[in-house]
């Protein structure tokens, strides 16, 4: 609390402090030391506790202070020695605190209000600290005040009591005392400046009213003169209540405020021997990983020393090799050297020309042996090899701490993101120094950003969209500290018809697919399912199948249906698949095994069954060459739906997509 009972301009104890408009208090005599010609004093902007209503808050008077709880000893809510601006003001005070000015007359600070509250606090204060208060007049490292003149209020040391105050002429009838309050019986402050219980205007009449529009305390003379008619008054002990109870309730929280910042400060401080024993434990791991990687690099040197000492023996024994193969050649020519020279030396002529020929020709055969097998089977001592280590230097230039926070965004890479069908494919590249846990990629279609796609991988296939949508796609990278900021949009359209076929997974085994999975049979009794490769959400979509081969016992069923649809039984015998099953006569329309809507008219080999799905309206209807046959209402469903067929044997269909609806359909 002592912070609180320090003069901002002299930063001692407050002594007599004064009440300045903008709130803040400083000692009489400081405020009489630093009043100046307004000429004098130097503007500067307001700090941190100024507001922005400045020049507001400049012109309020000194008695508006009172909701403070300080009672101004005038009759007036503005004292007429206080000026509201600088141009007749003989006199002005600059607030240390908030830099705000006060303009007075010629009387100057001494219009200023007593502190009360705030000389009670520092009394009391003073004499429960037994704090010693210092000279007001010692320039530097004031010096303990021996004296208070209680005319002057001011304290004094007995070197600056000598020189200011010497105990002669009109200053030796002022008196003199104990500066400590409340000890050897010297009086306080309190007693030195009662408290005015009674209107200064009225003396004897009791402050009983409270003036709301002038914000001061009254007496009931002061209401009977009419100086406060039409004005709000209220009792002074409710109105002081109120303000006390409103004071402690806001002291109350600021209380709670108090304890969880003492809380907030007890975790900061323990928090230094976590980050001690943290940095301990990581840099234990970092030594761990760099002993793995110096073990690894070990490894590898015996690797390379290995490989080279190999290289050397394989060498070595490649030059033994010839060195050997060309000793056995070299005995060969000098044996046949010396059989040519013995033959030079035939005086025959007739017996040398029997063999002149042959040992010409070995000679000249041996010559262009030696010549061939010196220049391509010569050795280079020198090892082809080289060791590379700019790749691993670079390695260790990259290997470095990555910071934890949110990854940076990814780039999604346009010239690999492909649309096909109701299909999005794709692929983009991490924030190259953050780290990932995952991506999540988020598509809009118009109606906002809505994630997709959330896995680790750097691409992906996101299916079961709208058809003639345009998509905009980002994708963001998160860790364990949280989600990173998108990537930039790339904007992609699915086509406008569907193109689909059999889808080889969605099928039963029993059936086989053919031409490129546009065509079905099936080898069993028992009717079995097979799905298209695409499936619908919204919008209007026509399909087909051409009768290739019909049996007429047999009872194809066509329809659409969901991915969970079961595939060894008739489609439209459980509750995810809708269809229209026919033979050579009739036909039926069945949803969780009822049946309904029975139709004449069947079908055979090279006939045409037309489905007509339209979303919107929730209808499936279904054609026989073009000719209405059925329809089921679907009302209320909500999903993805896929072409689908169940076919048993004696049966084959080949699927038609991207197709206009017949014409008059009901789109």
């Amino acid at each position: 609390m002592e912070e609180e009972l320090r003069c901002p301009v002299c930063q001692q104890i407050y002594s007599n402090p004064v009440l300045l408009p903008c709130g803040h208090a400083m000692c009489l005599n400081c405020a009489l030391q630093r009043q100046c010609p307004p000429s004098a004093v130097t503007v500067r902007p307001d700090p941190d506790e100024s507001d922005t209503s400045g020049s507001d808050v400049d012109k309020l008077s000194v008695a508006s202070e009172t909701d403070s709880g300080v009672v101004c000893g005038s009759g007036g809510s503005r004292p007429a020695s206080y000026l509201g601006s600088p141009e007749p003001a003989a006199l002005a005070l600059l607030c240390r605190k908030c830099g705000k000015h006060v303009y007075f007359d010629e009387h100057g600070a001494y219009n200023l209000p007593r502190y009360r509250t705030l000389q009670k606090v520092v009394d009391r204060y003073v004499e429960a600290k037994d704090v010693v208060l210092k000279c007001q007049l010692c320039e530097s490292s004031p010096r303990d005040a021996a004296v208070l003149c209680e005319q002057c209020e001011v304290l004094y040391c007995e070197p600056c009591r000598e020189r200011c105050h010497p105990s002669r002429g009109p200053l030796a009838q002022h008196r003199l005392t104990e500066p400590r309050a409340g000890r050897g019986g010297a009086p306080s402050a309190s007693a030195r400046h009662p408290v005015p219980c009674s209107c200064p205007d009225h003396p004897g009449q009791p402050l009983v009213n409270y003036c709301v529009d002038c914000k001061l305390a009254v007496c009931n003379s002061c209401v009977q003169d009419g100086k406060h008619r039409g004005h709000e008054l209220q009792s002074l002990a409710v109105i002081a209540k109120a303000h006390k109870t409103d004071l402690s309730f806001h002291l109350q929280q600021l209380t709670e405020r108090a304890k969880s910042a003492a809380d907030y400060i007890h975790q900061l401080k323990g928090l230094a021997d976590v980050v001690t024993d943290n940095c301990a434990e990581f840099e234990a791991t970092v030594s761990e990983r760099c002993d793995e990687l110096m073990e690894l690099i070990q490894q590898r040197r015996h690797q390379l020393i290995q490989y080279l000492h190999s290289t050397r023996d394989d060498k070595i024994r490649s030059v033994k090799q010839q060195v050997s193969q060309a000793t056995v050649r070299l005995q060969q020519t000098n044996g046949l050297l010396m059989f040519c020279i013995e033959a030079l030396k035939e005086r025959d002529d007739s017996a040398f020309l029997q063999i002149s020929q042959m040992l010409t020709h070995r000679v000249a055969s041996y010559d262009l042996m030696w010549g061939r097998d010196i220049t391509d089977q010569s050795i280079n001592p020198d090892l082809d090899l080289s060791l590379e280590t700019d790749t691993v230097r670079a390695a260790i230039q990259q290997f470095n701490f990555i910071q934890m926070k949110p990854p940076g965004p990814p780039t999604l890479l346009a010239e690999e993101c492909t649309a096909e069908n109701n299909r999005l494919r794709l692929r983009w590249r991490p924030h190259p120094t953050s780290h990932h846990d995952g991506f999540i990629v988020q598509l809009n279609d118009g109606v906002g950003f809505q994630d997709a796609y959330c896995g680790r991988e750097a691409h992906c296939l996101i299916t079961g969209l709208h058809f003639n949508t345009r998509y905009k796609c980002r994708v963001k990278g998160y860790n364990s500290t949280g989600d990173g900021p998108p990537s930039d949009a790339v904007s992609l359209r699915t086509t406008d018809v569907a193109w689909f076929t059999f889808d080889p997974s969605g099928r039963h085994p029993d059936v086989s697919l053919s031409r490129d999975n546009s065509s079905a049979t099936c080898d069993s009794f028992e009717s079995r399912v097979a799905l298209a490769s695409v499936g619908f959400s919204r919008g209007t979509h026509y399909w087909e199948f051409s009768v290739d081969k019909f049996d007429g016992n047999a009872d194809p069923a066509f329809g659409m249906a969901r991915a969970g649809v079961s595939r060894d039984c008739m489609l439209g015998k459980d509750n995810k698949g809708w269809s229209m099953y026919i033979d050579g006569k009739r036909s039926w329309l069945m949803h969780q095994d009822i049946h309904s809507g029975r139709a004449e008219g069947g079908i055979k080999a090279g006939d045409t069954v037309g489905i007509l799905l339209n979303l919107t309206a929730q209808k499936l209807t279904f054609y026989i060459n073009d000719v209405v046959q059925g329809r089921i209402d679907f009302g209320g469903l909500q999903g993805t739906f896929y072409p689908a067929v169940s076919l048993n044997r004696n049966v084959a269909v080949t699927l038609h997509t991207a197709l206009e609806p017949p014409v008059g359909a009901d789109c």
